[in-house]
């Protein structure tokens, strides 16, 4: 049952979708769901010729959001988890933090050209730049967060400040950063699609969408935006079970 309601939207959304193809009878407008399929279907069939198919662009498009999302991670959460647990170095962050967080990651290009060029580097930068502020404001709110009760009873009992901050903040504080990682990854996908569409992009389902479009493929523009949702939708579930296996006492503290 509960499997039917979960499928129940998307199978509407595609009799939605196909009624409406059928009706405007235009594929450069809206595609035919057969039509689509047939592509998602042959993932490894090469297409537009481009030499590579569906599958290995779809490789590439993950393998820049991992890099780029890991080093977001790798920066963000020891900053964050500074920022929140020590007053002095929040003071001396906030500022610039406020500063650059609300510029759209896509408002980088510009710079991320002139710096790094054409090329690979760019691009993680601009998906660097989309999951660093997220992860960031989240773990600084989950340390923020834990209640101060814990960190006076730990300093009661004699416990240092390293035993605090491994003890009892990065654990309290983990489901937030979680949350943060969560929005971090879903904006990378939004931000490699844009970033492989920047001069110089061979190759990813960005450049693809892109190509697809200029040649009024609209089949193949449809299969991939399926294929980043489907891919988004994975990740999210994966980094849900996580908080739900490992996460369940900070839903009975609250």
């Amino acid at each position: 049952m509960k499997i039917l309601k979960n499928i129940s939207l998307p199978l509407l959304g595609i009799i939605f979708w196909e009624i409406i193809a059928i009706w405007l009878n235009n594929p450069i407008i809206l595609p035919r769901v057969e039509s689509v399929l047939s592509v998602l279907l042959a993932p490894q069939q090469p297409i537009l010729g481009t030499g590579i198919n569906l599958m290995d662009n779809t490789i590439i498009s993950i393998k820049r959001v991992v890099s780029g999302f890991l080093i977001a991670g790798l920066v963000a959460v020891p900053i964050g988890i500074s920022m929140g647990y020590f007053s002095t170095i929040r003071d001396f962050f906030d500022a610039g933090i406020e500063l650059l967080r609300p510029i759209p990651p896509l408002a980088w290009v510009p710079l991320a050209l002139a710096w790094f060029g054409i090329g690979e580097t760019s691009m993680l930068f601009i998906i660097f730049i989309g999951a660093f502020f997220p992860i960031l404001i989240n773990t600084i709110a989950g340390v923020k967060g834990v209640p101060t009760i814990l960190i006076d009873s730990a300093q009661t009992l004699g416990a240092k400040q390293k035993d605090i901050l491994l003890k009892i903040i990065i654990p309290a504080s983990s489901p937030s950063i979680l949350t943060g990682l969560r929005i971090g990854a879903g904006i990378a996908w939004m931000c490699v699609v844009a970033a492989e569409m920047l001069p110089g992009s061979d190759a990813g389902l960005g450049y693809l969408i892109m190509y697809a479009y200029m040649l009024s493929r609209m089949d193949i523009v449809v299969a991939s935006m399926i294929i980043i949702g489907l891919i988004g939708l994975t990740l999210d579930k994966v980094l849900r079970y996580i908080e739900d296996k490992y996460f369940k006492w900070k839903v009975m503290m609250k």
